[in-house]
């Protein structure tokens, strides 16, 4: 069932479990708190049901916090909390302020998945969330970025060089001479004369998969040409073997569509986060594990919230900047 965050004046007694929880987490409870507090959740089963689901949107945010922040954003959230007298602590502090602090967390020390790094922001081209955008890098190269994608271009003398600095790019090599384009990502380099391939650098790993010609992709002195369907990655790891893949699959994007096959919903929201607008937190070890096969359209990600919620029993809580939590 979602909860969406509300105001306070739309339940008040939702409001006064939530100064409850304040008023404990605060400082070190007295007795008569507690007696207090057990006296006030035995008015009724409303009043109990109220305390449990302030107990669980606080301990849901500040997961989400976790998330978004890492160790020292929670802290700093915790801190935020823990610094302001009980009667000052309202709802909206409790669910606001973790996520608030950890937003402030991330304005200075942004995670690449959330902000573009310095060295993306200087990038010849660059997308945005949800964003696609077709480059002629030269007269018989055509390169298609995908969402939070960033390409600059490296020039030498006798070749044309780009670099995928981190994101996804569809490339297109037609090229004139028997000069190939060179792609540098990571610590690799791609190369193709006559070919189409999909490059994707995230989280210090890169896949290459060839959708046409002949890629060949190197990296540490160790080379693997790729063929139609082929697909290779490499890592701090190394240069792993090559294997066949679905290409229709790994290209659905640029038809506007997600395919997931047999995919780990905690894999499959990380790749739902790339083009969605805020951020999905699975805070259920349990439902990260489960199972996802379907196809989704990128400019209806929403359904994809909704469908997690109906097939596995996911509780959805809504908070502000889009962050949905799934436990």
């Amino acid at each position: 069932m979602t909860e969406p965050f509300r105001t306070s004046d739309t339940d008040p007694l939702l409001d006064e479990a939530l100064d409850w929880v304040a008023r404990l987490k605060a400082g070190a409870p007295t007795r008569a708190d507690v007696d207090a507090l057990q006296t006030w959740r035995a008015q009724s089963p409303a009043h109990e049901d109220a305390f449990r689901k302030a107990a669980r949107l606080l301990r849901t945010a500040t997961i989400a916090a976790q998330e978004l922040a890492g160790e020292h954003g929670a802290v700093a959230a915790g801190a935020i909390v823990q610094r302001r007298p009980p009667h000052l602590l309202t709802r909206r502090l409790l669910l606001g302020g973790a996520i608030a602090a950890a937003a402030g967390y991330l304005m200075i020390n942004p995670p690449l998945d959330m902000w573009p790094s310095l060295e993306e922001f200087s990038a010849d081209y660059r997308t945005g969330k949800g964003e696609h955008r077709k480059v002629m890098v030269t007269a018989d190269v055509s390169v298609e970025l995908n969402t939070q994608t960033s390409l600059s271009l490296r020039p030498v003398p006798n070749e044309t060089r780009i670099e995928l600095i981190s994101g996804e790019a569809s490339v297109a090599a037609r090229r004139l001479s028997s000069m190939p384009l060179v792609m540098l990502a990571r610590d690799g380099r791609i190369s193709a004369v006559q070919a189409n391939f999909n490059a994707r650098c995230l989280d210090g790993v890169v896949s290459v998969t060839c959708l046409d010609g002949i890629v060949s992709v190197e990296q540490d002195g160790r080379t693997v040409q790729l063929r139609k369907a082929e697909q290779v990655s490499y890592s701090r790891a190394g240069l792993q073997p090559s294997r066949p893949v679905d290409a229709s699959q790994v290209t659905a994007w640029q038809t506007g569509l997600l395919i997931f096959r047999d995919r780990p919903l905690a894999n499959a929201v990380d790749e739902v986060n790339r083009y969605r607008s805020g951020k999905i937190i699975i805070t259920s070890t349990e439902l990260k594990r489960r199972l996802v096969n379907g196809t989704f359209q990128l400019d209806k990600l929403d359904s994809f919230v909704a469908q997690v919620e109906q097939l596995f029993g996911a509780r959805i809580t809504s908070l502000p900047g889009g962050v949905v939590l799934m436990s």
